[in-house]
């Protein structure tokens, strides 16, 4: 692993502050003016929330999720250097309510289930992870009943969601397109 890049908070208490980005094949933050939009999105939402970042990274959406008022963010990052960078991020910036699990994503979402409000779904494009983990999410008792799914994929490519889950925004930057999605009751769930 090369030494670390930096990447900037651009909201919130934390605004300006730097966290260090190890360059890693596959890594890839999400861009300030893509983090920009997404929280322009969650405005009304994000105070109190609780947050999973499922493949954290560089925990840059995490991190700005926590800075603008969420209540609690699970970052879960299979690679541990990645994972020991992340809490140093964390322990640097003296953030509370920032949790990391060094796990797979998709084992992660084997262990007991706790229902977040918002879900932070960027898996590595290259290993088309969006379904499984969002079947996962779903059938597993991991999302509240109103959650906010948030979703990175390539432009040219939409990965398979459940039905239930509904577009409310969605943009595009380069080759990079990233949907905010609501849950709503699945159809096993009405009665």
């Amino acid at each position: 692993m090369t030494p670390p890049g930096r990447i900037r908070i651009i909201g919130g208490r934390l605004r300006g502050s730097r966290l260090a980005v190890p360059e890693s094949a596959g890594l890839r933050p999400t861009p300030d003016r893509v983090r920009e939009t997404l929280f322009n999105w969650l405005r009304e939402v994000i105070d109190g929330a609780r947050c999973l970042d499922l493949f954290a990274g560089s925990g840059a959406v995490g991190i700005e999720a926590l800075s603008r008022g969420a209540a609690a963010v699970q970052f879960v990052e299979r690679e541990a250097p990645i994972a020991g960078i992340l809490r140093a991020n964390l322990e640097r910036l003296k953030v509370e309510g920032g949790s990391v699990a060094c796990a797979d994503a998709l084992d992660y979402l084997r262990s007991p289930p706790q229902p977040f409000d918002l879900v932070f779904l960027d898996p590595p494009f290259a290993l088309d992870l969006a379904p499984p983990c969002a079947e996962a999410l779903e059938r597993g008792g991991w999302l509240a009943p109103r959650a906010m799914i948030y979703v990175e994929q390539p432009a040219q490519r939409l990965p398979r969601l459940p039905p239930n889950w509904r577009p409310m925004r969605q943009g595009v930057a380069g080759a990079l397109s990233y949907t905010l999605l609501q849950r709503e009751a699945a159809p096993n769930q009405l009665d």
